[in-house]
């Protein structure tokens, strides 16, 4: 019979693309979720019953125990960026990750791999990359061969950055950002995966692996490199660390004076305090290279899923070759 792994968040953006590499490589998949009918794409992933979605709440050790109940490996791609509820930063990623890694010590799990971030640190003070560090900390505590992966902001189809941004463009003259001069080193979604894969299968040996992409830019360069792709041109305006402070504040009060109807996804106060910091490998950390993976460059997928903000969509090459044509 052929290897069982349980994929915690596999439904997620990062989740997914672990869960079809893992499909395709012949393991049995049970992707934990907590709404598993929302996650039913994933079964064309693999053959009819090689991919099943589970109830999973990451927050209770019962739910996490039966999801990985005769499961070889488990992954943990469960992460969020803002706290609404009860899903908490602590709660999440924290002690979730935690629980995860105790109780698939104590049934016998041998492989587990956690996809954290790059920043992780349990002294920050950001409550976000702080929570990162401790379940970190506490995977390693109860499964010290795990493969921990720290991603720089991941790009791909279904990203929350080059979409958001480019969705902005279609209603507004101006793209504001707040961090404009902060580094970023985006990775390709499924160079994650891959990674992960590696660290299921034992292909790759456990420990802290920080990825990052080819390429380093500033938050303003990669809206130019986004504004280039979907062919049009807006105003990039950096905003003053203090301002950026007083919307991010507006928008944290507007979600907590509405329990949480609204959610603030624009921007936290939390996320005001990493884009602080540069979000790039750190010299000598393990990473790509150690893994004998060669990382996807951005402008090699970009154009595959941004063509849909272009001012004529699908048919913007068609007017681009048209106008040519009457030029000449």
């Amino acid at each position: 019979m052929s290897k069982l792994v349980t994929v915690y968040g596999g439904s997620g953006f990062v989740g997914r693309y672990i869960v079809r590499r893992m499909a395709k490589a012949g393991w049995r998949v049970r992707v934990a979720v907590r709404r598993p009918n929302e996650a039913l794409f994933v079964k064309p992933y693999g053959v009819v019953g090689q991919v099943e979605p589970i109830l999973c709440n990451i927050r209770d050790d019962d739910s996490v125990r039966a999801a990985m109940v005769g499961a070889d490996a488990v992954v943990n791609c469960v992460g969020i960026l803002v706290e609404n509820g009860k899903n908490r930063f602590d709660a999440v990623q924290a002690e979730g990750p935690e629980r995860i890694a105790r109780l698939a010590a104590e049934n016998g799990v041998t492989q587990m791999v956690h996809v954290s971030a790059i920043g992780a640190d349990m002294e920050s003070s950001s409550d976000y990359a702080a929570s990162k560090g401790e379940g970190e900390a506490g995977v390693l505590k109860h499964m010290p061969q795990a493969m921990i992966l720290r991603p720089s902001i991941v790009f791909g189809p279904e990203d929350q950055f080059f979409n958001r941004f480019a969705g902005m463009t279609r209603m507004s003259p101006v793209l504001p950002v707040a961090g404009g001069d902060t580094l970023f080193q985006p990775v390709y979604v499924d160079d994650i995966a891959r990674a992960a894969v590696m660290g299921v299968t034992g292909a790759a040996p456990g420990g802290i692996y920080e990825l990052g992409g080819p390429e380093t830019d500033t938050f303003r360069g990669l809206m130019e490199r986004m504004l280039n792709v979907v062919h049009r041109r807006r105003l990039i305006l950096n905003l003053p660390k203090w301002i950026a402070g007083i919307m991010a504040f507006s928008f944290d009060m507007l979600q907590a004076v509405t329990f949480g109807l609204l959610t603030n996804n624009m921007l936290t106060r939390d996320q005001l305090k990493n884009l602080s910091n540069d979000n790039v490998v750190a010299d000598g950390a393990m990473g790509f290279a150690d893994l004998g993976i060669q990382p996807v460059a951005m402008e090699s997928v970009l154009a595959d899923y941004l063509w849909r903000f272009r001012p004529s969509g699908q048919y913007d090459a068609i007017k681009t070759s048209a106008q040519n044509l009457r030029n000449n």
